[in-house]
């Protein structure tokens, strides 16, 4: 494998594989910013992969009340599947239990799509007959009455076809402190760029995997390449100085914007040099062979 190398951190010349997914974003607006966080962290928990969740979802970015529809902070959420049912399952599940039973929530669509999946229109059965169709602004809501008053909730947003999950970049340093500073500094960085999320808990997941395991019925399991306790046993991607390794998964409105969020990534971790940071920036793929969507670190390159 060839390398390249800036500020003294090595960059590996391969790429991330990422898969074509389905995605909406909305935005949960409440009478502050505390309680509008609070459904929106509660709705996105327990999303980090589809393969065990269903769907990874991620807070977008926090907006004040001068940005949202009815005047309140809220924040945008985004939530991506690999099929358009099972986006609306999980969107209808979440939005029912985490953002319906929030004090003071309010649901507005926030992605513009070829197609529409239902807001309002899956829960004003909860209001029992009670529930009122209003139309405002070339724009159709439903208000639920609820204990505090009411939840008004747009009746549907929008589906994107265009979107990508499964960018991500592998921080591997010479210990756990410099691979979470790097981590940290990428997570900060990506989180700038409008339309991206990243599922994993702070951005950063420790458990790197494949496709498929040794046990029946498993479906990922370790990337045992990267695992520094197995460099001595297994065909290992890590040199002797490599202790440990840190990854960020990247999901995006677009391809181009799991570029950008790549680039401003590796573009932070670089900042660091490699006595603070990463020794060495690479990034998972599957050979080629499962996702169409292929970035290569080198063309990602400050």
């Amino acid at each position: 494998m060839q390398q390249l190398i800036r500020n003294g951190v090595v960059i590996d010349d391969t790429f991330a594989e990422a898969f074509g997914m389905r995605a909406t974003a909305i935005i949960i607006t409440a009478p502050s910013l505390k309680w509008a966080r609070q459904a929106a962290i509660t709705m996105t928990g327990f999303a980090t992969s589809v393969i065990g969740c269903g769907c990874e979802a991620a807070i977008d970015v926090e907006l004040p009340a001068s940005q949202t529809p009815d005047g309140r902070p809220g924040c945008r959420v985004m939530i991506f599947a690999m099929g358009t049912d099972e986006l609306q399952k999980q969107l209808k599940n979440r939005l029912g239990q985490c953002v319906l039973t929030s004090p003071g929530s309010a649901c507005f669509a926030d992605l513009e799509g070829t197609a529409s999946l239902n807001l309002g229109n899956a829960l004003r059965y909860f209001g029992d007959g009670w529930q009122i169709s209003k139309k405002f602004g070339g724009k159709h809501y439903w208000r639920v009455p609820v204990m505090d008053g009411e939840f008004l909730c747009e009746a549907t947003t929008g589906l994107s076809k265009l979107a990508v999950g499964g960018g991500n970049l592998l921080f591997l340093a010479a210990d756990s402190d410099k691979a979470l500073n790097a981590a940290e500094h990428a997570v900060a960085a990506i989180a700038r760029i409008p339309g991206a999320i990243m599922p994993f808990p702070g951005g950063v997941v420790r458990s790197g995997s494949k496709i498929g395991a040794k046990y029946k019925g498993v479906m990922a399991s370790t990337n045992e390449a990267f695992a520094p306790t197995l460099r001595g046993v297994v065909d290992s991607a890590l040199t002797p100085e490599i202790n440990s390794v840190l990854e960020v998964v990247i999901d995006g409105e677009t391809e181009e914007t799991v570029a950008a969020a790549m680039r401003a990534g590796i573009k932070a971790a670089i900042s660091l040099g490699p006595k603070k940071g990463a020794l060495r920036i690479s990034a998972g793929n599957y050979g080629g062979k499962l996702g169409k969507f292929h970035y290569h670190l080198k063309d990602l390159l400050p």
